[in-house]
Order: C-alpha cells, then structure tokens, then sequence
C-alpha cells in the first residue's frame, strides 16, 4: 500500500454484526481482515465491500480455537496494512437447552469457541501490539447474558460471563503496554444467529410459533424493539477511537434497556 493505514482484524465477520463491525471500521478507515470460519461467506462478504473500499480489506480463515490461524489472521493485518491496531474477538455461537438437559458437549464447544476463542485472539494480538509498539484497542464481544444468566442459555451465558472476566483480566495485564481491552454487550439482535435460535427454542417445545421468542423477549426492551446490527456499530467505533483511550476494563451493553447496570 501506498500509505500506512491502521490495520483491524475483527472474527466472526461473514454475517450479522461482525460484518456490520467490520464495515464500520472501514467506514473509519481502517484496513480489516475478516476473520471466518467459513470461507465462502467469508469471501463473498470481501467481495461486496471491497467494490466501496478497494484495497482495505482482506479475508483470513480462522477457527478462533486454533491459535496457528488466528496468529496468521494477526500477521496478515501487519503485514497488509502495517500494524494491528484493533482486534475485535467477535466470533460466538449459541445453542439454547433447557437447563436441566443442558449437555457437557455443548459446554465444551460454547466454552472453547466463545471463551477459549477471545483468551487466543487476545494474546496474539497483544504480543504483535508490544512487539510493534502499538498501543491498540482490544474489544470482545460479551452480551447481556454474561451480566444475567438465562435458564435456556446456561452455556452460553457461562461463556459470556468468562468474556467479561477475561476482559478484566487482560485490562490489568496489558494496561502497563498502553493497550485497551473493552466489551460490549449487546441484547437481542436481529441475525441469523438468532434465526437459528429461534428455531432451536421451537423444537424444545420454548416457543410454538417462529418468531414468538423474539416477541415475548422485545416487550421487556424499554425502547419497544429488538436491535439490528447497524444498532452496535457506533459503540463499538467509540471503543476503537482515541476518545476512548481512557477507558479499560469496562462493559458496554447495547440491549435498548433490558438490563439495568
């Protein structure tokens, strides 16, 4: 490139709100590997945003589970861009149970991806960060679920509640490398993630209609409806900018007043 941009990776970028993650950060200016399991959606999704940001943005397969990928995601952002300013540990799933069938294979995967998932993307961003300098911005994606725990989302709550404290964890161990680590939280969103949940809580008998999970969940928001992904984007650049750089350790929940800190 002919001039340095700051370089983002952001995971679990394909759909939903990473990809709407990621098109902010470019909106900013940043240069941004997507980061993905999945290299079809991953590919397409660098294919229709490069048409408005030419060469500022760039895919990486990753499984977050493996800390070989998830340093080559790391690289490539230095590599390509200069620098890894930001890292954006996105990537999650969630698979509801009723709490008394909650299954240990379940825990294990939702544990490994979302929790183990954020520990590997934080470090090796950290270590590129001091290695170059950088005092970048590390933000995780928690929900409101880490705050309160959710009958039918036990695992995924645990997992939650563990981003959170990670996050702390490395807000005290990397504040002395003038690195941030911050969360945000969001509510319910409107993705396919929760298409598929929506469908999930039907075949266990939770719901008996689609969409009648998502209704009963909007009427305890105090602003009257679910978020859309568009609905985080404006927290999370906060969290990017220098106008947070006095900022670590905390987090932000976007769920339109379901929970009440």
């Amino acid at each position: 490139m002919s001039e340095k941009r700051k370089g983002a990776v952001v995971t679990g970028v394909a759909r939903g709100i990473g990809r709407e993650l990621a098109l902010g950060l470019l909106e900013a200016g940043y240069g941004v590997v997507i980061a993905d399991i999945d290299p079809d959606s991953g590919q397409r999704t660098v294919d229709e945003l490069d048409k408005s940001f030419p060469g500022q943005i760039e895919f990486a397969k990753v499984n977050v589970t493996n800390r070989d990928e998830v340093k080559a995601a790391v690289d490539a952002c230095r590599n390509a861009f200069g620098s890894i300013d930001v890292m954006i540990n996105n990537a999650g799933f969630n698979k509801p149970e009723p709490f008394l069938e909650a299954t240990e294979e379940i825990w294990r995967q939702m544990m490994d991806v979302n929790a183990l998932g954020v520990l590997i993307g934080t470090q090796e961003a950290a270590k590129a960060m001091i290695a170059d300098g950088v005092k970048g911005k590390i933000i995780n994606t928690a929900s409101i679920a880490g705050r309160s725990g959710f009958a039918d989302f036990a695992p995924y709550s645990a997992s939650k509640a563990a981003v959170i404290n990670l996050t702390q964890s490395a807000a005290r161990a990397l504040a002395g490398n003038g690195i941030t680590v911050n969360a945000f939280g969001p509510g319910v969103v409107d993705t396919p993630l929760w298409e598929k949940l929506d469908s999930d809580l039907m075949a266990m008998g939770a719901s008996s209609r689609p969409g009648e999970a998502m209704e009963s969940v909007a009427s305890s928001i105090l602003l009257g409806r679910v978020a859309q992904p568009a609905d985080v984007v404006g927290t999370v650049r906060f969290l990017c900018s220098e106008q947070s750089d006095y900022m670590t350790g905390q987090v932000l929940l976007i769920d339109g007043g379901m929970i009440l800190q």
